[in-house]
């Protein structure tokens, strides 16, 4: 039988020498192998866990329920934060109330693309949008991330280098292991209709579809939020207001001093 994988979380409520050797023991009496182990949170620590048989885990639960040292937080099969806070440390902000909203500031930029890269590793049509004012790392961020899954990226519309606004596709473009990236806001302000006619046949694709300034893209489309599946919001830092009173300018006026491409 092989062994299936386990999240475990829990919190230090008294803490003091040999506890985390006890409890590497225990898992060890158990026959249950740690993975990973890391901190995750002030005074939490996670680890991957590996067992064959399902009661063991029990067992530990059982177990665990009775040391007064620690609170379990968390004892189930592991979900991508899960494998992410263990493997950078931190879990990843996500909204209260809309759940498929995932926040993140500057200096978390290789949890950013690490994130974006298991969703891109993913098979299927995806609709990810990505908040954030101009020059915070956005479209890097989704170039690195999808190296990592080792896909390759087409930009739709794009002010990256030059200002980029795509009304068809070659042949060998439409394949579904591509990576289609649109800027929301050259698309709906500067595009004609054989661009929007690109959109909606790459829309159809079963392929990932990353698309910055989401809300100026429905805004001015068919589309809506709704048809969204992930939105992740890039700051400088927490406090900062997401706006696209700039990030308009900055486009109406090229975003770069190279011009621009229409093909």
């Amino acid at each position: 039988m092989d062994r299936k994988e386990w999240y475990f979380e829990y919190e230090i409520q008294k803490n003091r020498p040999g506890l985390l050797g006890d409890i590497s023991s225990l898992l060890g009496m158990l026959s249950i192998n740690i993975v990973t182990i890391n901190g995750v949170d002030e005074g939490r620590r996670g680890m991957l866990l590996k067992a064959k048989d399902y009661k063991n885990i029990e067992r530990l639960e059982s177990i665990l329920s009775t040391m007064d040292t620690i609170k379990v937080i968390k004892i189930r099969e592991p979900k991508l934060r899960d494998r992410l806070a263990v493997r950078h440390g931190r879990y990843i902000q996500r909204d209260a109330d809309d759940k498929k909203t995932f926040r993140f500031v500057r200096d978390e930029l290789g949890l950013l693309v690490d994130f974006m890269a298991e969703l891109f590793k993913k098979d299927g049509h995806k609709m990810i949008g990505i908040r954030g004012m101009p020059r915070v790392g956005k479209t890097e961020s989704i170039v690195a991330a999808s190296v990592c899954a080792n896909k390759r990226w087409l930009f739709v519309s794009s002010t990256l280098l030059k200002q980029t606004i795509r009304s068809q596709l070659i042949e060998d473009e439409y394949n579904n292991d591509n990576l289609f990236i649109l800027d929301g806001i050259v698309s709906t302000r500067r595009a004609n209709e054989k661009h929007w006619q690109l959109v909606r046949e790459i829309m159809r694709l079963d392929a990932v579809k990353v698309i910055e300034h989401p809300d100026a893209f429905v805004q001015n489309s068919e589309y809506t939020l709704d048809d969204f599946d992930y939105i992740i919001e890039l700051r400088n830092n927490p406090e900062e207001e997401i706006t696209y009173e700039l990030a308009t300018q900055n486009q109406m006026f090229g975003g770069s001093d190279f011009g621009s491409f229409d093909f």
